[in-house]
């Protein structure tokens, strides 16, 4: 098993929660240290998807610690050093928006925060019906930044929605390993 301490934030897009688990399931069997966070709208909305106390007993089932909830929890993640990697799945264009603006009024915008004070790597996995439209220049801002890397993603329905951008989430491994090493996995676009 590795030891690097691994974060791993969930935020809304609520329709990729299945799949963003099984890669923290994944991650989970293959570091001896996943640290659960949750944004708050995650703890506190049941959707047609599942329910939000059903999602939080899973995620700290499969990680063996109980999930990062608030601002005050997440806030020592920074000075105490606590991981040597973060990882935000999904990552919805409001948390792109938040990220890019230096806005941390989530659980999970402040554990980034803190965490980047150590200048230690970022993965975000994007999951945005507005990728391409609103929350286009946020993406593109968080694309030059320093210690922020991005799993690999595309359109996920460019018919039926042109400006959807999702992460393919089965590279989230293979993304984390690449930010440890500080360097980007390529290719960054997915083709159809």
């Amino acid at each position: 098993m590795r030891t690097e301490r691994v974060g791993f934030a969930i935020c809304g897009s609520f329709c990729t929660h299945e799949r963003v688990l099984r890669e923290l399931e994944r991650l989970c069997g293959e570091y001896e240290s996943v640290v659960p966070i949750v944004s708050e709208t995650v703890c506190a909305t049941d959707t047609r998807f599942g329910d939000a106390r059903e999602l939080l007993d899973t995620v700290e089932c499969l990680t063996g610690r109980k999930a990062v909830s608030t601002i005050r929890e997440a806030e020592p993640i920074g000075p105490k050093k606590l991981l040597d990697v973060l990882v935000v799945a999904p990552c919805t264009g409001n948390t792109l928006g938040k990220l890019s603006c230096g806005i941390t009024d989530t659980a999970v915008t402040m554990a980034v925060k803190a965490h980047l004070r150590n200048e230690r790597p970022v993965v975000l996995a994007v999951a945005s019906n507005d990728g391409l439209s609103g929350a286009a220049r946020n993406l593109g801002e968080l694309l030059v930044r320093k210690n922020i890397y991005f799993v690999p993603f595309g359109q996920d329905d460019p018919a039926g929605k042109p400006c959807s951008l999702v992460a393919d989430f089965s590279r989230i491994g293979d993304t984390v390993r690449s930010a440890l090493e500080g360097r980007q996995l390529q290719p960054l676009l997915l083709r159809q």
